[in-house]
């Protein structure tokens, strides 16, 4: 359960942040959309490939295949819950 919470932690973090500095006015529309696009390409990537290697789902060379289209959503449940 542990780990579940700091994935959680992990992927909402980057955007709780993003969202602070947006309505704080510290960052700029383009900079927001370029480090949204960012996060959902290389961050999110990496972190998911990453909890699903440590699950041993897949290997840690096949991370990289998670930006394909419908990829994430064929672990769903692994990714999301399972509490392992």
């Amino acid at each position: 359960m542990i780990k579940l919470i700091i994935y959680y932690f992990n992927i909402l973090t980057p955007l709780i942040i993003l969202k602070w500095l947006s309505s704080n006015n510290q960052i700029t529309a383009a900079l927001l959309v370029f480090s949204l696009f960012l996060y959902a390409l290389i961050y999110r990537t990496y972190i998911d490939g990453k909890r699903l290697a440590d699950k041993k789902i897949i290997e840690k060379k096949d991370i990289w295949k998670l930006i394909l289209p419908g990829m994430r959503a064929k672990y769903f449940q692994a990714l999301y819950l399972s509490k392992n």
